[in-house]
């Protein structure tokens, strides 16, 4: 069983290299506290994890609190404590020497998701759900731009944008609101091309990578990768089905142009195009 997940390590780690060196020529850049702003540090098994979101980031950073022994167990761990209690820190907060000592010698891996599923999942819970961050910054934004006949109300909160008014947001070049890292590209978050990652983990196949990670690093046996879903949790996850019956909602060209919005990552991490 290593053996076949050390093969597709392997693998994996080649499409990626390949895909930089077709398409990039940033092997040569200098690595700035930018390009390592998502990189979370645990120093006591000395792991870099860089964060995607919505490809099981909050469990990740429960395993990373356990391993810090910041906490006994990952079920004890609320969400609010993961994302806000700055428990964890991160790579860019280190001096130049500390950030290199650390790429050059920690375990780096970053774990990935479909594109268009991590797309759809980043909507479900960011825009139908309360939220008084989303609605009320990009919400307002997003209607105003591309809502015909807006109500005064929908104006007012933000709330009940559509995934395709969502979408005309993510492809327009003259976004009313920026990039979030959300739905930004995996490619501009961790800088692939740029560090060269250990341990490159898929969402899809998480219970088995996540694990086989935790044995590479020698964690501790009983710490398993909680599967848990975080947030939400009476929902149904967000599938390849559910994902589809959002993208039936585009025009052709629309879906076309998203998949080319996200083709470097589906490239790079040798996913299908859908």
């Amino acid at each position: 069983k290593w053996k076949s997940l050390y093969q597709i390590q392997r693998e994996r780690k080649r499409v990626m290299k390949e895909t930089c060196s077709k398409y990039k020529s940033n092997n040569r850049r200098i690595i700035t506290p930018y390009h390592v702003s998502r990189i979370f540090v645990e120093d006591k098994y000395r792991v870099l994890y860089c964060e995607v979101p919505k490809a099981g980031c909050s469990n990740w950073k429960r395993v990373l609190m356990v391993l810090n022994g910041l906490a006994s167990s990952t079920k004890d761990i609320q969400h609010n404590t993961v994302h806000y209690g700055n428990y964890l820190k991160r790579l860019d907060g280190f001096d130049h020497k500390g950030i290199y000592h650390r790429l050059n010698t920690y375990t780096k891996m970053l774990f990935i998701r479909e594109p268009f599923e991590k797309l759809v999942s980043a909507f479900r819970d960011k825009f139908e759900h309360p939220n008084n961050y989303y609605h009320p910054v990009f919400g307002k934004a997003i209607i105003s731009r591309y809502r015909v006949n807006a109500t005064k109300e929908a104006l007012r909160t933000g709330s009940g944008v559509k995934f395709k008014e969502f979408i005309q947001y993510l492809l327009d070049v003259h976004r009313p609101v920026g990039m979030d890292i959300h739905w930004d590209h995996v490619n501009r978050l961790c800088s692939p091309c740029l560090i060269d990652y250990d341990f490159v983990g898929k969402f899809e196949s998480m219970e088995e990578d996540a694990n086989f990670f935790l044995h590479l690093i020698g964690a501790p046996q009983n710490l398993t990768f909680p599967t848990f879903k975080d947030r939400h949790s009476n929902e149904e996850r967000t599938t390849t089905k559910i994902t589809q019956q959002y993208f039936a909602q585009l025009s052709p060209s629309q879906r076309q142009r998203s998949y080319d919005f996200y083709y470097m990552d589906y490239l790079m991490f040798n996913y299908s195009k859908p």
